[in-house]
């Protein structure tokens, strides 16, 4: 099995006329995802290669069934597309976009409450069920289907490397997702690690945090509380000085919070296998899967 996407998603690509749109829809196509229809508006009736494109996500919706949004739509307008996306009754909404200002996603998160709709990202790589579907921009190849590891992140360029690591393991993934960087993101590590325990299919998980935030320690909770599946963490940053941001927009040491240090010391306590080292984590996790 897999979490929240598989084969039978029905996707809209809202910013599908967009260069970074048309690039990576191209790849979600050529990976097998059922791409069903495009968003920009003004340009209704045109294609996409031979995706039909509309003026909203409301008509493509109606018109096509999709059931799961991909948005590549600037940072200025990316919190509209999202709240279009909820209104138009999509199930899945993957945003990729980086650089949405945080009062933007105050609103959008404010608008989402109580609705069934699950937003992953923004600023992240999407989610890949392997074999079945690719939502993101995440490198198809290096992934490797039927399970039986579930994968989360907050990097995606760490994402990948872990993913890497375990398929030249010989260890498949059920399914990857990236999280996203930014302060405010719609799915956290718990929504997922919850997913993965529910997921017959997932006998192990590998969460990819950092620094900032507060993220990890709380997952790590969770995993005490609440997991019976192993977990291997690792975090990035342990040597970032105080008060320099790293990459993502949430990766702050603030105060004495948010550092690697105190998150890996959290891990550890909740019963996490943390492995210290990224260049030997897939050999890490195939000691502690075998």
């Amino acid at each position: 099995m897999s979490i929240f996407v598989d084969k039978n998603s029905r996707v809209v690509v809202q910013g599908i006329t967009g260069k970074e749109g048309q690039f990576h829809t191209r790849h979600c196509v050529e990976y097998g995802t059922q791409i069903v229809a495009g968003v920009t508006p003004g340009k209704a009736g045109q294609k996409m290669d031979e995706i039909p494109v509309f003026n909203t996500v409301k008509d493509a919706v109606g018109e096509t069934g999709a059931n799961c949004s991909l948005i590549f739509v600037p940072p200025a307008f990316a919190a509209d597309a999202i709240m279009e996306a909820a209104d138009a009754g999509i199930g899945v909404i993957v945003a990729i976009t980086e650089g949405i200002p945080v009062l933007d996603m105050m609103r959008v998160m404010n608008y989402l409450e109580g609705r069934p709709v699950r937003l992953i990202g923004p600023n992240c790589p999407g989610i890949i069920t392997p074999g079945e579907a690719k939502i993101g921009i995440m490198p198809g190849p290096i992934h490797k289907p039927g399970g039986p590891i579930g994968v989360i992140s907050r990097s995606g360029t760490l994402t990948y490397e872990v993913v890497n690591q375990l398929t030249l393991k010989g260890i498949g993934q059920t399914t990857g997702i990236g999280i996203g960087g930014d302060p405010i993101t719609g799915t956290n590590f718990i929504d997922c690690l919850s997913a993965f325990e529910d997921d017959p299919d997932t006998k192990g998980i590998v969460m990819v945090g950092e620094i900032g935030g507060t993220a990890e320690e709380e997952a790590a909770e969770f995993v005490a509380s609440k997991m019976s599946k192993p977990v291997v963490g690792f975090i990035s940053g342990l040597t970032a000085p105080p008060g320099r941001r790293m990459g993502h927009a949430g990766a702050i040491i603030s105060g004495g919070s948010g550092t690697a240090a105190a998150k890996i010391e959290a891990m550890q306590a909740a019963g996490i296998h943390v492995c210290e080292n990224l260049g030997q984590i897939g050999e890490f996790c195939a000691e502690v899967f075998k």
